[in-house]
C-alpha cells in the first residue's frame, strides 16, 4: 500500500515537473537591453533554489561577492568558493575566454549548472547583471526552473552614460550610489557627475573651502539656505561603489561659464571683482571666471589637481557650454589678453582659455572632455566633443578628427517632458549622424541620457529617468538591425515587474492622450485620442464634475479642461490641463515673415493657450526676429475684439513685446492701423507671466495683421546681454 502511495506521489511530481519544463521551455527572457543572440533550447534550465553555490575562477572574488549580494537581494542565500570548473547546482564565473570584445559575454543555463564566461571583469559584470535580471522577473521565493538558453552578447558602442545634475538640486549619497547601481544593471557604464554651477557648488575642494561654506548653499526663498555638497570621503565612496559595478564616473567641473557658486566664494576671480550670491534662478548668467586674470587658471588647476586625486577616470569634463562675452568684452584684462595673444575675438578668447585648462590635463595624463561650445574660437588638441546642440556639431567634431558622445536635446535629455520626448522618440535615436563614412562613425563613442535637475528634485527622477532610460540602454547596447520598437514595447511592459521589486518610481511610456481641435460651425471641437485600451479617460471642464469621455466636446466659449485615467479603480499619477478658446480665426490660413524655431513650433491659431511651459507644444518661438502675422477669415467679418498672447521668462531670455499692432485689411493689401497695445510689465520682472495684448474695435475686415516688435538683444543688465531675445505667441484671437 505505501508503495503505491510513493509511487503515486512520484508519478504526479514526475507528471507536474514534465509540465512545468514544457511550459518554461517555451517561454522567453525579458532582458533590456536585448542580448546580441538568445538561443533557446528544449531541455531543462538551470534551477534556481533559494540557496546557491558561486564558483569562481581565478582573482574574481569581488564580482562573486557581488553577485552574492545581488541575490540575496531576490532572497537568495549563496556561498562562495573558489574553483576551475562548474559543480551541479552552482553558477560559475571564470574570465579569460570567451567573446572577443573586451564587454562581450556569455551565459548558458542548463540543468545542472549556470556559466558565465568573457574574456574581461568588464563582460563579466555585464553577465552578471543578465542573471540578475533574469532572477528579478522569474525568481519568486521558491525553486524557479529558468529555460536551457545560450546568450552570446557585447555592446556597439564604448561610451553608455547618464549625467545627473546634483546642482540644480542636491542628490544624497545614497541616492547616487543607487543611480550608479540601476546604470550598472542596464548595462550603463558612465556615470557624469555634474558638480558645480551657478546654484551650488557640489565638491569639497580643501584648499578653498568658502567653494563649500559660501558656494554649497543658497537661499531658499523661505529665509533659510538650501544645499549640500559631498566630501572627499563620500567621493570615494561613491568612485569605488562605481568601480565595483564597472560604471566609471566622469566629473564635471563647469568652465568658463556656469560659474557663480564658485565666484559667490571668491568674487576676485570674476571680471567685475562681486559681490556675488549663490544663483537661486535658472538659466544662463553673464558672471564667469576673467580670462584675463592668471588667478582664475591657477584656481582651476588646484581645483582640478584635487579632483583628479579623487577620480581615477581618464576623462575629466568641463563643461565649456553657455558662457556670456558680455564680461570679457568690456575687462580690461580680458582685452589686454586678447591683444597679447592675438586673439581675434571672444570666441578666440574661450578657445584660449579652455585650451590652458587641456594642456594641464594632457599634462596629468587626462583626456577633456567638453559640450560642443568649446569648438567655438578652434578646438583644442585631442579634446572629446559631447555634442548637445544638435547633430551638426558632432559632425564637425568628427569630421575634425575629435571623438564624440552624442546627447541632443530632441533625444536625450530626460529633464523635457513626454511632450517632447516620449519613450519611442528615445527609442528612434541613433548616435551615429547621418552622412558619415564608416571611417567617420567609428569615432562616434556612444551618447549619454541628460537628467537636468532645474525642476526636478531628487523624488521626481525616477519617473523622469524611467522608463525612458531603458529605451537608450537599448540603443547605445544593441545593434541597430536587432531593434524594434513594437518588440521593445511588449519585453517593457513584462519588465516593470523588475523595476517595481527594485522600488523605482517609473512614470509613463508617453502621454496617454492627444487633445485634437478642430473648427465646426463657429465652435471648437475637441477630441481626446488614446491608444491605450487598459486607460479610462475621464474630463472636467471649467469646474464641472469629473466625467468618463464618451465622445467629441463642442465649445462655444473659452474654458479649461482637465483631463486625468484611471486603470480598473485605480486613479493614474498624471494629468493634463488645457486652456481652450474658440473664436473666429481657428484654422484659417496665416503668413509669417519670421524664422520659427523647430523646437517650438505651435499652432497659433488652433485654440489651444499656452502654459508657463514653454515646451508643451501651444508656443510659437523666435529668437532674434520681430513677428509680423497676417491672418485670412475668408470672408469679410465684423470684428469685435483682436488679441495675441504672449509669454515672458526673463531667465530663458523670453520677453514681452514691447509693443502690439493690429492692422485689418479688405482685400489684402492695403492695411489701416486699429490701434497699438504696449506691455505692462517691464523687461526685468523676473517672474512668469503671459499678457493678453488686446483690442476692443468695432471693425468689417477680411485680413487681419498683427506686429509684434521684440526688443532685440538681451539688454546689458541681463545675465545673457548682448544675446538675441525670444518671443513667444500661444495664439492670435479674432472674437
Amino acid at each position: 500500500m505505501r508503495f503505491i502511495l510513493y509511487s503515486t506521489i512520484f508519478f504526479l511530481i514526475t507528471l507536474c515537473s514534465c509540465k512545468e519544463v514544457f511550459f518554461r521551455s517555451g517561454r522567453k527572457l525579458y532582458i533590456i537591453p536585448q542580448p546580441f543572440s538568445i538561443e533557446y533550447s528544449s531541455d531543462n534550465g538551470f534551477r534556481v533554489g533559494n540557496r546557491l553555490k558561486i564558483i569562481y575562477n581565478g582573482k574574481l572574488e569581488q564580482e562573486a561577492t557581488l553577485l552574492a549580494i545581488y541575490l540575496k537581494t531576490t532572497g537568495i542565500e549563496s556561498e562562495t568558493v573558489q574553483g576551475n570548473a562548474a559543480e551541479e547546482g552552482s553558477v560559475f564565473l571564470s574570465v579569460g575566454i570567451g567573446p572577443d570584445s573586451s564587454e562581450a559575454y556569455k551565459m548558458v543555463s542548463r540543468e545542472k549548472e549556470l556559466i558565465i564566461l568573457a574574456p574581461s571583469r568588464n563582460g563579466l559584470l555585464h553577465g552578471i547583471q543578465t542573471f540578475r535580471q533574469i532572477l528579478l522577473r522569474e525568481y519568486k521565493g521558491s525553486a524557479t526552473q529558468l529555460p536551457a538558453f545560450e546568450i552570446n552578447d557585447s555592446p556597439q558602442f564604448q561610451w553608455r552614460g547618464m549625467l545627473l545634475d546634483c546642482c540644480r538640486h542636491f542628490m544624497d549619497k545614497e541616492f547616487v550610489k543607487r543611480y550608479i547601481d540601476l546604470l550598472a544593471l542596464h548595462k550603463m557604464n558612465r556615470f557624469h557627475w555634474h558638480l558645480t554651477d551657478d546654484q551650488g557648488w557640489r565638491i569639497e575642494i580643501k584648499k578653498y573651502p568658502l567653494l563649500t561654506q559660501k558656494g554649497a548653499w543658497r537661499s531658499d526663498g523661505k529665509g533659510g539656505r538650501y544645499g549640500g555638497f559631498y566630501s572627499h570621503e563620500d567621493i570615494k565612496e561613491v568612485v569605488a561603489y562605481a568601480a565595483e559595478r564597472g560604471v566609471t564616473v566622469v566629473p564635471e567641473i563647469e568652465l568658463p561659464g556656469h560659474a557663480q557658486a564658485a565666484l559667490a566664494a571668491y568674487p576676485q576671480l570674476s571680471c567685475s571683482g562681486g559681490p556675488f550670491q549663490v544663483e537661486t534662478e535658472w538659466g544662463v548668467f553673464k558672471e564667469i571666471y576673467c580670462a584675463g586674470n592668471d588667478s582664475s587658471y591657477a584656481f582651476l588647476e588646484n581645483v582640478l589637481t584635487e579632483v583628479l586625486e579623487l577620480f581615477p577616470s581618464k576623462y575629466i569634463h568641463i563643461g565649456g557650454d553657455e558662457v556670456p562675452k558680455f564680461r570679457w568684452e568690456k575687462c580690461p584684462k580680458c582685452r589686454k589678453r586678447m591683444k597679447d595673444h592675438s586673439l581675434k575675438d571672444e570666441h578666440a578668447l574661450q578657445s584660449y582659455f579652455i585650451g590652458r585648462i587641456n594642456r594641464f590635463l594632457q599634462s596629468k595624463g587626462r583626456l577633456m572632455l567638453g559640450w560642443d561650445e568649446i569648438m567655438q574660437g578652434g578646438l583644442a588638441e585631442g579634446a572629446i566633443v559631447q555634442s548637445w546642440n544638435g547633430f551638426d556639431w558632432a559632425v564637425e567634431a568628427v569630421k575634425q578628427g575629435h571623438p564624440t558622445i552624442v546627447s541632443p536635446t530632441s533625444h536625450a535629455y530626460f529633464d523635457y517632458g513626454l511632450n517632447d520626448i516620449d519613450l519611442q522618440k528615445v527609442y528612434e535615436f541613433n548616435p551615429i549622424p547621418k552622412g558619415l563614412s564608416k571611417k567617420q562613425a567609428k569615432l562616434v563613442w556612444g551618447g549619454e541620457c541628460n537628467m537636468w535637475t532645474e525642476r526636478a528634485p531628487q523624488e521626481t527622477i525616477d519617473s523622469k529617468v524611467f522608463p525612458r532610460i531603458l529605451a537608450m540602454s537599448e540603443v547605445l547596447w544593441s545593434a541597430p538591425k536587432k531593434r524594434d520598437f513594437k518588440i521593445f514595447s511588449e519585453r517593457v511592459s513584462k519588465y516593470y515587474e523588475c523595476l517595481d521589486r527594485l522600488g523605482v518610481k517609473y512614470g509613463l511610456e508617453r502621454i496617454p492622450v492627444s487633445i485634437q481641435t478642430s473648427a465646426e460651425n463657429g465652435k471648437l471641437k475637441v477630441i481626446l485620442n488614446t491608444d491605450d485600451k487598459n486607460l479610462i479617460t475621464l474630463y472636467r471642464l471649467g469646474k464641472d464634475s469629473l466625467q468618463v469621455y464618451r465622445q467629441q466636446l463642442l465649445l462655444s466659449k473659452k474654458d479649461s479642461l482637465k483631463v486625468q485615467f484611471k486603470r480598473g479603480n485605480v486613479t493614474i499619477d498624471f494629468s493634463l490641463t488645457q486652456i481652450l478658446q474658440p473664436h473666429l480665426a481657428l484654422y484659417n490660413k496665416v503668413w509669417t515673415n519670421y524664422k520659427i524655431s523647430e523646437s517650438y513650433a505651435g499652432n497659433i491659431l488652433d485654440g489651444k493657450r499656452g502654459s508657463f511651459n514653454f515646451k508643451d507644444g501651444c508656443w510659437q518661438g523666435t529668437q532674434g526676429y520681430d513677428i509680423e502675422s497676417i491672418v485670412d477669415l475668408g470672408k469679410m467679418t465684423d470684428i469685435g475684439k483682436l488679441s495675441a498672447g504672449f509669454l515672458q521668462y526673463n531667465n530663458a531670455w523670453i520677453f514681452f513685446p514691447k509693443q502690439v499692432e493690429f492692422l485689418i485689411s479688405t482685400d489684402g493689401k492695403k492695411y489701416s492701423s486699429i490701434g497699438t497695445v504696449y506691455t505692462k510689465t517691464g523687461p526685468k520682472d523676473k517672474e512668469q507671466k503671459s499678457q493678453e495684448f488686446e483690442l476692443k474695435t468695432n471693425k468689417k475686415a477680411r485680413y487681419i495683421k498683427m506686429k509684434a516688435v521684440s526688443i532685440g538683444e538681451c539688454p546689458d543688465w541681463h545675465d545673457a546681454a548682448g544675446s538675441k531675445s525670444w518671443l513667444f505667441l500661444d495664439e492670435l484671437v479674432v472674437e
